[in-house]
């Protein structure tokens, strides 16, 4: 299914726009998995960056009482962070704090599927055909000006965010949650 998925959002010219169109068909989908392990495996073993990207953008955006219509970003990342709320679907049996857990991973995986780790990130969102000619020429990848965010801004955001846990939970953070806001921020 992975290989397939990833196969689609290469078959034409855009890239980005196949990712849109597949993430859209497939959201309501993952709405409905039942089990955040599987929800995981699904989301970690996607092959595709940009549709991983697109469709931990729409939980996201699922999740903000004002969704927003920038386009992706470290800054958009960074509303999400202020604006998300516990994802309401996945609300079952388990405790608060480890649906927190849950959000902090996805918000993870947003920004490491953003900022791939390879330097050719930004040439996923072309053609196949097109991006070998950006490889020969070593094209670096063009960054947005939403992407350019200060020190300050992230510390001003999670302690927000902190602060909003906080409050929720009304107890001191279990360990897992701390090692992911250190990891996140």
């Amino acid at each position: 299914l992975q290989r397939m998925l990833s196969m689609a959002v290469e078959v034409d010219r855009s890239p980005t726009c196949n990712s849109r169109k597949i993430a859209d068909d497939i959201f309501l989908f993952i709405l409905n998995i039942p089990l955040r392990s599987q929800r995981e495996a699904l989301l970690n073993t996607m092959e595709s960056q940009l549709l991983r990207c697109r469709l931990l953008e729409l939980l996201f955006q699922h999740s903000c009482d004002v969704p927003t219509a920038s386009s992706m970003s470290l800054d958009k990342i960074l509303y999400f962070l202020s604006h998300s709320s516990v994802l309401p679907q996945f609300q079952d049996e388990t405790a608060t704090w480890q649906r927190w857990d849950e959000m902090l991973q996805y918000l993870s995986l947003l920004l490491l599927s953003y900022q791939s780790p390879f330097p050719l990130a930004e040439h996923l969102r072309t053609s196949v055909s097109d991006r070998m000619d950006l490889i020969a020429q070593k094209a670096k990848p063009r960054r947005q000006d939403s992407d350019d965010i200060s020190q300050l801004d992230i510390q001003l955001k999670m302690n927000n965010f902190i602060n909003r846990m906080e409050e929720t939970l009304g107890q001191p953070f279990p360990p897992q949650i701390q090692e992911k806001l250190f990891m996140l921020q």
